[in-house]
């Protein structure tokens, strides 16, 4: 299991509007790479983005291949943990602990938020072009990387998060886009049907247009609207008072 001082953490403190003072909630972002590399763009410039928000945010840059399961996941467990402790002397209302993922860091995410890490659960998710299924329209090189080159059917169905959603799992706000030819759009629509099926609160957004990881999506206007939708999702739950 990962320790505190193993962990690659970089903090981004909120910036309260309005003169906002006391504990604030905090987001733990996790880029995606398909467990490669963690891309910079989907790391700092999203926690900036939150930060401004008034929310507390951390990057964690978790260990990819030729690391395999389950380290990527103990080392997110152990950084959600440290967060909700208040790590990096953030002052963290624990009760209001987000994970904020994209493609295989949005599948870190759901992993988190099904309870398969073990340990710490966060109290929303926010998956960004989320890889989600390992059995059905599988990311190749995901899975290989986080698996290795021949995973069993059993280890594929263990690591596929919308096989393990249940009432616990936290509300999510998801988005995608029909054109991404890397993770299907269908990656999303599984993780919100089994959301739906067990009652959890879900809001999903299918954008028509844009590539695989485009972040904070600059490059296409409209599907750039995903960040003042979740800011409404989040400021809906009072997180952003």
């Amino acid at each position: 299991m990962s320790t505190d001082a193993d962990l690659r953490l970089t903090p981004f403190p909120a910036r309260p509007r309005d003169g906002q003072a006391g504990p604030r909630p905090a987001v733990l972002v996790l880029p995606g790479g398909g467990y490669g590399f963690c891309s910079p763009h989907e790391g700092a410039p999203v926690a900036d983005w939150l930060a401004s928000l008034g929310l507390h945010a951390v990057v964690l840059e978790y260990a990819v291949a030729p690391h395999h399961h389950p380290r990527p996941l103990a080392e997110a467990t152990a950084a959600l943990e440290h967060v909700r402790a208040g790590g990096h002397g953030l002052d963290v209302d624990p009760r209001r602990v987000a994970v904020l993922g994209f493609s295989a860091g949005g599948h870190l995410a759901a992993c988190l938020s099904t309870g398969l890490g073990g340990g710490a659960v966060p109290d929303l998710s926010i998956l960004c072009y989320p890889v989600i299924s390992f059995e059905h329209a599988p990311h190749a090189g995901s899975v290989r990387n986080l698996l290795g080159p021949d995973p069993t059917p059993a280890q594929a169905r263990a690591l596929s998060p919308d096989l393990h959603v249940d009432g616990r799992t936290p509300p999510a706000f998801l988005w995608h886009t029909a054109a991404d030819d890397a993770v299907d759009v269908t990656h999303s629509l599984r993780y919100t049907a089994a959301l739906a099926a067990a009652g959890v609160d879900v809001e999903l957004h299918v954008y028509p247009a844009g590539r695989h990881g485009l972040g904070l999506a600059e490059e296409e206007p409209h599907t750039a609207t995903w960040t003042a939708r979740c800011a409404e999702w989040l400021g809906d739950r009072g997180w952003l008072r």
